[in-house]
């Protein structure tokens, strides 16, 4: 369930040649664009798909590649929703020299800041497309007579409910993707590819999915608010979880790194050497020997170079902060020394110097964070509790048991 609330993302990139970097904002050279839009996936709302437009093709051959992409397809099903209403016809531009979405959108972001442009400003206008000839196959696909046009603030709205993000590179990617994704909607419409059963099917699933997101969305809201009393009351019931210690800890490699005085590195006598020297450490730090001053002898005896001086102390730790097998140092005393620790990646020795609680005010956050998740995993299980669902095992299989 907690992974229906801390929903992750993935990354998926296009392949095409001349990207240097699917991901990083701007890569690109003269025959490719990077062109990254935002869709809701089963994993969770936000996740951002890259896709690698190779201009160096024809550009709807690209996009019908990215479209056969996983999770890319919902895309095209939250944006159907408010395109052909944007339609509206248009006396022809008087040059037949019509620049591309793409560079419409780079020069206007480059000359014109956002903030200039009204809410009712075209901001992207798709010359000869419109909602008349989707309904009559017979009319030709792109009709000079028609425009749409998408205003700042519809662009805006399409921005807000897909989480995309709103920095202006984003939104000039989104400015390319969109209207090929209008293109080819439209294409699909004029050939009835809409009144398809498969068509139907995805629609009907993805009309589940947004749905199932979207109040996921408004449950997190309502559960958002963590009321001062209970911040208060799980404080002080889980007062352990925020016991803070300052310990000193020294690291000895469980082999040398080179000939050092009565080891050979690489071979068992290593080994045993670094374990006894490991223990004759311990014997001097109980003694109340610096920690400084014995690690950096573990260095020299381990051969390990190094030009700073070494910095045992550990602050604020919490039991999370250690490993699971180191966690007896939290049942030490001040200034008591643990025995040697020995695992896979060295040999641990710990003081432990200072135990307080942490205050109360410096965790509220951290506290509202895992109140929130808990009302949320609430809620959630309420709602599915009164449904079962019976699995025929016949047609499925037997369950896999996870790793």
């Amino acid at each position: 369930m907690g992974d229906s609330i801390d929903q992750d993302c993935e990354r998926r990139s296009g392949p095409c040649q001349g990207c240097k970097n699917p991901h990083t904002k701007g890569a690109s050279t003269s025959s490719s664009v990077t062109a990254t839009t935002v869709a809701p996936s089963p994993q969770g709302a936000g996740c951002k798909w890259s896709v690698c437009y190779d201009f160096g093709h024809t550009p709807l051959q690209k996009l019908l590649k990215a479209l056969t992409m996983r999770g890319f397809w919902l895309v095209g099903v939250l944006i159907a929703a408010i395109t052909w209403a944007q339609m509206k016809s248009a006396t022809p531009a008087a040059t037949s020299n019509v620049p591309s979405a793409w560079g419409m959108a780079r020069d206007s972001a480059q000359a014109v800041p956002a903030v200039s442009v009204a809410p009712d400003t075209a901001v992207l206008t798709i010359k000869g497309l419109c909602a008349e000839s989707a309904s009559n196959s017979s009319i030709r696909s792109s009709n000079p007579d028609c425009e749409t046009v998408i205003t700042r603030a519809q662009f805006e709205r399409l921005v807000e409910v897909l989480h995309t993000d709103k920095d202006s590179q984003t939104r000039l990617q989104l400015s390319t993707a969109y209207p090929q994704l209008l293109v080819m909607a439209h294409e699909a419409e004029r050939r009835g590819v809409d009144k398809e059963p498969r068509f139907q099917e995805r629609l009907r699933f993805a009309r589940v999915q947004i749905l199932s997101q979207e109040l996921t969305r408004e449950l997190r809201e309502e559960t958002s608010q963590v009321p001062e009393k209970d911040i208060a009351n799980y404080y002080r019931a889980n007062s352990s979880e925020f016991e803070e210690v300052t310990i000193e800890r020294m690291v000895i490699p469980n082999r040398a790194q080179k000939e050092a005085p009565g080891a050979q590195a690489g071979n068992k006598s290593s080994e045993d050497s670094m374990i006894a020297e490991a223990q004759l450490l311990r014997g001097r730090a109980v003694q109340g020997e610096s920690f400084t001053k014995l690690q950096k002898e573990a260095y020299d005896f381990a051969g390990v170079s190094g030009d700073s001086e070494p910095n045992p102390k550990m602050d604020k730790m919490r039991r999370r902060g250690l490993p699971l097998t180191h966690a007896a140092v939290f049942d030490l005393k001040p200034g008591q020394v643990s025995p040697v620790i020995s695992d896979a990646t060295g040999h641990y020795i710990y003081k432990l110097d200072t135990r307080e609680i942490a205050p109360l005010d410096s965790v509220k956050k951290e506290i509202s964070i895992v109140l929130r998740r808990q009302q949320m995993q609430n809620v959630i299980q309420a709602i599915q509790r009164p449904f079962t669902t019976d699995v025929n095992q016949t047609y499925f299989g037997p369950a896999k048991d996870e790793d």
